[in-house]
């Protein structure tokens, strides 16, 4: 009975049972290695969640606002959804943020082609979750649409043309609306398909660990050792998110967003969800628009430049000072996340200037000391 259920699994399964049984894992990974499991159960999550959202939904500036009050009032167990979208999406940025951290302290960026489609999947993600956040038509989702694609108007000649093309006419209003719908629903399920070659590439190279030992010669089954400490970190995260849900839903919800889009009114303080806040920070710290856009999306693709960085170890625990630096860059990004969350004003503008110089200035320590070091080892 036995032999023939392997049988079965090696012939018919043989796929399936490479990538998730018999995969050979480095048997000294730690919980770090668990978010890249919770990132695609968090996508699951998104993904079921935001589809039973779309058939109550209506991308119409009219009914858009009404219809998401209608889907927390009167749809059974709308709260629960809507809740649970919002918040996963704030997990999910938590769990790419840590799995990119430990991807740079564990030198994962080594293994090229997983780097690389990891870092296009940040990219897709962040425009996703930049068009959910226009759905609600609330007071931040209209006025943060307007300033971010207002951004696109700093490229020289085309700007402002490329800008009305995403607007649809001379301003953010229906055709945006609908248009951000429409590749919020779809944008998904090409991330899907990036995830898929993430997997392929990282399965084909191997995953690395805290030693930073390269070699299979210590090598343990994924099943049943991983899968058992991954549904510990799904249980963990589901007690964790539904804690959230049920007791503190909104706390990471900006408060005017509860007032529907006005054209009329400018909110005080305009900002995005706090995972953009250290991008947002370095955008506002630079007093040229076009030299703000190009450092927006440099602190995004800088993370490219850890590819050419050469090494003889595979951990920052063997750069003793690169480590200290390394949680200093860690508290830089979360100092810069408050700088974007304040008013453009003394000492948050000069602060973040300081931070966003010292942000980028972190890679190119980086791979200096790195050099250093293996140069002194010689």
């Amino acid at each position: 009975m036995y032999n023939n259920y392997k049988s079965v699994r090696k012939s018919n399964l043989s796929q399936i049972n490479n990538f998730i049984v018999d995969l050979g894992s480095p048997s000294n990974i730690s919980y770090f290695w668990n978010f890249g499991s919770l990132l695609g159960l968090s996508m699951l999550i998104q993904f079921m969640t935001g589809l039973f959202l779309t058939f109550h939904y209506s991308a119409n500036v009219s009914v858009a606002f009404d219809s998401v009050i209608h889907i927390m009032r009167d749809v059974n167990n709308g709260w629960l959804i809507r809740y649970a979208h919002i918040n996963g999406a704030s997990f999910f940025f938590i769990f790419i943020y840590v799995h990119i951290g430990r991807g740079i302290f564990y030198f994962s960026f080594k293994k090229m082609m997983v780097w690389f489609s990891g870092i296009f999947i940040l990219l897709f993600l962040m425009m996703v979750a930049f068009m959910g956040y226009i759905l609600p038509w609330g007071q931040m989702s209209f006025w943060g649409a307007t300033v971010i694609t207002n951004l696109i108007s700093s490229i020289p000649s085309l700007g402002e043309i490329i800008v009305f093309w995403i607007w649809g006419g001379f301003s953010v209003g229906n055709a945006t609306l609908n248009r951000f719908f429409s590749f919020h629903f779809i944008f998904p399920f090409l991330v899907m398909f990036l995830i898929l070659i993430h997997l392929v590439f990282l399965h084909v190279y191997g995953s690395n660990n805290p030693l930073g030992l390269v070699g299979s010669y210590d090598k343990i089954f994924f099943y049943p050792y991983y899968v058992i400490k991954d549904l510990f970190g799904f249980m963990f995260f589901m007690i964790t998110f539904l804690f959230l849900i049920c007791f503190f839903p909104l706390i990471l919800v900006d408060s005017d967003n509860f007032i529907m889009a006005n054209s009329l009114v400018t909110p005080l303080h305009i900002q995005p969800e706090w995972y953009y806040l250290s991008s947002y920070a370095i955008l506002r710290s630079i007093p040229n628009k076009l030299g703000g856009v190009v450092a927006l999306f440099l602190s995004i693709l800088i993370l490219l430049i850890f590819m050419f960085c050469k090494s003889k170890f595979n951990s920052l625990t063997y750069y003793p000072i690169m480590e200290i630096i390394f949680w200093l860059f860690v508290a830089v990004v979360m100092l810069l996340m408050w700088i974007g969350a304040n008013q453009v004003e003394y000492p948050f503008y000069t602060l973040g200037q300081m931070l966003a110089f010292f942000f980028f200035f972190f890679f190119y320590i980086y791979i200096y000391f790195v050099n250093l070091w293996d140069s002194l080892l010689d």
